[in-house]
């Protein structure tokens, strides 16, 4: 085995960047064939093309880590600089949908009387499914947290089970979500609110339930003890991942549903 006299990961060839990205090409055509001409076939295929080439990259990673050993304090601090940099650009992202809801929030056009949110329009209750779902994604932030202290001790019983907790909110989060999408009085078709909101609101679901995979991912890697004290990078991603979705959550809050009821 060749050695080199330095701690950084060479990684080597990879199939899997070039496969997942036709995968994802292929995924996007088959969306648009599902949505024209219903055709579900194309779209369930792509859809198992993905999710084999994700298994097998990270399976890749993971081996890399946990057996090969390739996974270095220097290649962990680049791992954890690249997550900081990721959810940084999802902040941006969230951002630039915030800055258009305020900007219509502080001077409403004309073309819808003037005045936020539009006439005509029901808005949700602050109090009831969001303020619910608020508790939940908050609760769902306490015991990760507590995860990453159960680990911190070593502790793998408590450990796992606030992390199968924490899967658990961010299911029944987004069960709570598309209840609310169902008793919905407007769409995304019903002026610039209808459209903030649902862009918002409907992004923030697509994380949440991203960052539920990731955890669940994780609870996966619990039970196969690939963490220990001292090498769980792979929890430590999710759970940053996790307390990010909790605070944009907590800003869709405040000003999408409470502000303005």
């Amino acid at each position: 085995m060749m050695k080199f006299n330095h701690p950084y990961h060479l990684v080597t060839l990879s199939p899997w960047p070039l496969m997942m990205s036709l995968s994802l090409m292929i995924m996007m055509s088959s969306l648009l064939m599902l949505f024209n001409n219903l055709n579900l076939i194309m779209f369930f295929f792509s859809l198992m093309l993905m999710l084999m080439n994700m298994y097998q990259w990270w399976r890749d990673i993971v081996r890399e880590s946990t057996i090969q050993g390739f996974h270095t304090s220097i290649v962990i601090k680049g791992l954890q600089n690249g997550m900081i940099l990721f959810i940084l650009s999802e902040i941006m992202f969230f951002v630039s949908f915030f800055w258009c809801y305020f900007h219509m929030y502080l001077s409403p056009s004309i073309d819808i009387g003037m005045i936020w949110y539009p006439m005509n329009l029901i808005v949700f209750n602050p109090y009831n499914i969001p303020l619910l779902n608020t508790l939940i994604l908050l609760s769902s932030g306490i015991t990760i947290t507590y995860c990453h202290y159960s680990i911190m001790e070593s502790n793998f019983k408590k450990s796992f089970f606030s992390l199968f907790m924490t899967v658990l909110l961010g299911l029944i989060f987004s069960y709570f979500q598309y209840l609310e999408y169902n008793e919905s009085f407007f769409s995304i078709n019903d002026s610039v609110y209808g459209s903030i909101f649902f862009m918002l609101t409907g992004f923030h679901g697509f994380h949440v339930i991203v960052g539920t995979i990731f955890n669940l991912v994780m609870l996966i890697r619990f039970m196969k003890k690939h963490m220990s004290l001292y090498h769980f990078f792979g929890f430590e991603a999710s759970s940053w991942y996790w307390h990010f979705v909790d605070l944009v959550w907590l800003f869709l809050y405040l000003f999408i549903y409470w502000l303005i009821y």
